[in-house]
């Protein structure tokens, strides 16, 4: 099983896109002026369109591990294959010795080429339309909407915002 991998920071602070103002003024924004974050992990399977979601308080190889385990558990019996950056903790020694262990096989991108990860693309457009100009009241209730979006697309949704389904897409002949 071949699989996308990545992660994406969610503040509380949005982050600020192009919004719609009356000429002359500024589009407004209101904060609370608190702030706090969390993690999304997520994979992709680019044959099906199949997303898992993991959100956790920070980026820790602790919380890749869980990830790592809720990804055994949602495709069992067969070697999985992850295609992610070297993040560190990605690259930490526990971490290599539990793929060995879970029969995950970790595939590197090359150092700052995160467009060629199909799951970043999907962070993008996460970003775009539910975390973009607006501050949720808690960090938690933005992280649950955030994952909502995510795994309600349909599988032809989630391909089609990941690139994979363009005929320039990098992998394509492979799938």
């Amino acid at each position: 099983m071949f699989l996308f991998e990545d992660e994406t920071f969610l503040r509380q602070f949005p982050p600020l896109r192009a919004a719609w103002a009356p000429r002359g003024e500024q589009a407004r924004v209101p904060i609370t002026g608190q702030n706090a974050k969390r993690v999304l992990f997520g994979a992709l399977n680019p044959l099906t369109g199949h997303r898992v979601v993991l959100q956790r308080p920070s980026l820790r190889q602790e919380d890749f591990q869980a990830f790592l385990r809720l990804l055994r558990a949602h495709y069992p019996g067969r070697p999985l294959f992850l295609l992610l950056d070297k993040a560190g903790c990605h690259t930490a020694a526990r971490t290599l010795q539990l793929t060995a262990r879970l029969d995950i096989h970790l595939l590197w991108l090359p150092k700052q080429w995160s467009e060629l990860n199909a799951m970043d693309h999907l962070w993008r457009g996460l970003k775009q339309h539910v975390a973009s100009n607006r501050q949720y009241p808690t960090v938690d209730a933005q992280a649950q909407d955030a994952e909502d979006w995510v795994l309600d697309l349909s599988p032809r949704q989630a391909l089609r915002k990941a690139g994979v389904l363009s005929r320039r897409f990098w992998l394509r002949s492979f799938l």
